[in-house]
C-alpha cells in the first residue's frame, strides 16, 4: 500500500523562479568524457553565478528508450536523435537574480563548446515551478525519473498548466510513495533566451516541451513498481487528452552544487 501523502496532506514546499537547460554532449569524444567535464570544471563556472538559490545537474542514463508505458496516441518512446544527455536545473533567489548573474554568463557561454553540441533553455514565469513536500519518511531518494510533457495541439496553455500544477501532483502522490516531486511549466520556447555561441539550438516547433516532472523513489525497485502498476494506466488516461508526448527519462545521478543560495564545498547527490 502506498504511504504517500493524501490529497489533503500534499503541500507546496517552494515555488521558485526556475529554468532548465536541456543538454546534449559532443559526439566527437566519448560520452562519459563530456559528462565528467560538465560535472567539473563546468559546474564551477555556473555555481559562481550570483543570485542562485539552487543549481543541480541531472545526469540522464545513456540507455533511455522511455520509461512511460505505451499509450495510444501519445509518443512515449524517446526518439534516438533527440535523446537528452542531461539537464541543468537552476532556481533563483528573486526575480532580479537573473540580471545579477549576467556577468557570469559570459564564461559559461564560452565554455559550452568544450562539452556540449546542443543546449536549449526552458524558462518559467514566477510561481510556475512547484516543489511539493512529499518526503514523509527519512529514506533518501535512491532513484529518479525526469519526465517531459508536450502539450497536445488544440489544448489551451492555461488548461494544461492547471492540470500539471494542480491535478497531476495529487494523482502522482496517490499513486506512489514518492520521496521527491517537482513540477515545472514553461513559457513558450525562444532561442533568443539562450543564444549561446558555437553550439546548436535547433528546436522544431513539433519538438517543443511545455512542462516537466521530477519523481523521486526510495530505490529502483520502487521506481519499477510504479511504472508497471495499474495506477500508471489511470495516469495515462488523464494525460492522453492533454499531452502528445510523455518522455520519461531514467536519471543516473542528480548532483547539487548550490543549495539555499550557498555554494557547496562538495556536490550532494
Amino acid at each position: 500500500m502506498s504511504t504517500s501523502p493524501t490529497a489533503a496532506q500534499l503541500g507546496v514546499e517552494k515555488k521558485p523562479l526556475a529554468s532548465s537547460i536541456l543538454l546534449w554532449v559532443r559526439t566527437d569524444q566519448p560520452r562519459q568524457t563530456g559528462m565528467d567535464y560538465w560535472k567539473f570544471p563546468h559546474s564551477g563556472i555556473i555555481s559562481a553565478t550570483p543570485g542562485l538559490e539552487e543549481y543541480r545537474q541531472i545526469h540522464l542514463a545513456e540507455h533511455n528508450p522511455g520509461q512511460w508505458p505505451t499509450t495510444d496516441g501519445v509518443q512515449t518512446t524517446i526518439p534516438a536523435d533527440r535523446k537528452i544527455d542531461g539537464v541543468a536545473e537552476v532556481s533563483f533567489q528573486s526575480a532580479l537574480s537573473p540580471l545579477k548573474g549576467r556577468g557570469q554568463t559570459k564564461p559559461a557561454f564560452a565554455d559550452e563548446i568544450n562539452v556540449f553540441r546542443r543546449t536549449l533553455l526552458y524558462a518559467g514565469p514566477p510561481n510556475s515551478s512547484h516543489w511539493y513536500d512529499v518526503a514523509d519518511t527519512e529514506q533518501p531518494t535512491g532513484a529518479r525519473t525526469l519526465i517531459y510533457l508536450r502539450r497536445r495541439d488544440g489544448v489551451g496553455g492555461g488548461e494544461f498548466r492547471k492540470f500539471v500544477n494542480e491535478q497531476l501532483p495529487l494523482a502522482l502522490a496517490d499513486a506512489a510513495a514518492l520521496t521527491e516531486l517537482r513540477t515545472q511549466t514553461y513559457l513558450p520556447w525562444s532561442e533568443k533566451l539562450w543564444a549561446t555561441p558555437n553550439v546548436a539550438h535547433d528546436n522544431p516547433k513539433d519538438q517543443h516541451f511545455h512542462a516537466s516532472l521530477t519523481l523521486g523513489f526510495t530505490d529502483s525497485a520502487a521506481q519499477d513498481a510504479f511504472f508497471t502498476s495499474e495506477a500508471i494506466e489511470n495516469l495515462s488516461d488523464q494525460l492522453a487528452p492533454l499531452a502528445s508526448a510523455i518522455h520519461a527519462y531514467d536519471v543516473a545521478a542528480a548532483l547539487t552544487f548550490v543549495k539555499n543560495g550557498e555554494i557547496l564545498p562538495q556536490y550532494q547527490e
